[in-house]
C-alpha cells in the first residue's frame, strides 16, 4: 500500500519572536516494513539549520525562526510504500543497546496502579502476554479526546481510567518493562477508514519478543499496526518521540493550526 501524507503546524505570534529553535521528528522511518518514496520539509519564515539520526535513529532536524517573526509554518510532506508485516517490524538495530528499553522514566514508571494491572492479566513475558496485555488496558483505560494532560504519567490514566493514544502507550510501554521486556514508544502517521484529515499524529508502542524482535502493539485501536500505520520516531516514552520540542525567547500570544492528511495514494 502506499500512503500520500501531509503534515502542516502553523504557529502565529501576537508579538514578535526574538528567537526560536525547533527539532521536528515528523520524516518516517526507513525499514523493511516501509520504503519512503520521497519526502520533503519545507519551512517558511525560519530556517532548516541541521539535520542528524539520534540515538534512537529518529532523523531529527533543527529549524531557528525569529529577528521579528511573527509566524512559522513547516510542512512535511511525502510518499510512503507500506508492506502488512503484522506489527513485526524485527530484529533491533542500534545505535542504542537494547538494554536501554527496560529503563524507566517518570512518565513510565511502574508503581501500584502499573503493578497491579500486570497481575489482574496474569501478564508475561510473551507475544500472547503482550496481545493479553494490550486487551487489559483497553479495558481498564477508556480511550477519551481531551480526557488527560501532556505530562500525565502511566499512574494517571490508571487512576483516571481514562486517556488518549499517549497515555495507553506509557501504561503498555511501563507494563511490559516492569515483566522485563525492553519497550518503547512510536510516533507516527495513521490512515483512519472514515477521513483523510486529522489534527494529531499517533502513537503506539513495540515490545522486543525472542525470536520475532519488535513487534508493535496498538492500545487505543485493539491491533498491532498493519500497513495503515507508517513509523515515524521511536524513543523511551513521549518526550524522545515527540514530533517538535522545542524553546523560544518573546512570540507572546501564540496560536498554533495543524492538519495532517493521510490517504491512500
Amino acid at each position: 500500500m502506499r500512503l500520500k501524507i501531509e503534515h502542516s503546524t502553523h504557529y502565529r505570534f501576537e508579538s514578535p519572536v526574538d528567537y526560536g529553535l525547533q527539532q521536528i521528528r515528523k520524516t518516517p522511518k526507513t525499514t523493511t516494513q516501509q520504503h519512503i518514496v520521497r519526502w520533503e520539509t519545507v519551512v517558511e519564515h525560519g530556517t532548516k539549520e541541521v539535520s542528524f539520526h539520534d540515538h534512537h535513529n529518529n532523523l531529527t532536524e533543527t529549524i531557528s525562526y525569529g529577528s521579528g517573526a511573527t509566524e512559522l509554518k513547516v510542512t512535511c510532506a511525502g510518499e510512503v510504500e507500506l508492506t502488512d508485516t503484522q506489527g513485526i517490524v524485527g530484529l533491533h538495530r542500534g545505535p542504542a543497546p537494547l538494554w536501554l528499553y527496560q529503563r524507566e522514566t517518570p512518565q513510565t514508571r511502574a508503581r501500584a496502579g502499573v503493578k497491579a494491572l500486570t497481575r489482574s492479566i496474569d501478564g508475561e513475558a510473551s507475544l500472547d502476554g503482550m496481545h493479553r496485555l494490550m486487551a487489559g488496558i483497553s479495558e481498564a483505560i477508556s480511550y477519551e479526546i481531551g480526557a488527560s494532560a501532556p505530562d500525565w504519567t502511566a499512574e494517571d490514566a490508571i487512576e483516571a481510567g481514562k486517556g488518549v493514544c499517549q497515555d495507553h502507550t506509557h501504561v503498555f510501554i511501563a507494563c511490559a518493562r516492569h515483566l522485563g521486556m525492553p519497550a518503547r514508544y512510536v510516533s507516527g502517521y495513521l490512515m483512519l477508514d472514515d477521513r483523510t484529515v486529522q489534527e494529531a499524529m499517533h502513537a503506539w508502542a513495540e515490545a522486543h519478543i525472542d525470536g520475532l524482535g519488535w513487534v508493535g502493539f496498538d492500545v487505543s485501536n485493539g491491533i498491532s499496526p498493519d500497513a495503515r500505520y507508517v513509523r515515524v520516531a521511536t524513543g523511551l516514552d513521549y518526550a524522545e518521540a515527540s514530533p517538535v520540542s522545542g524553546r523560544q525567547s518573546g512570540g507572546t500570544g501564540e496560536s498554533l493550526e495543524i492538519q495532517i492528511d493521510v490517504a491512500q495514494q
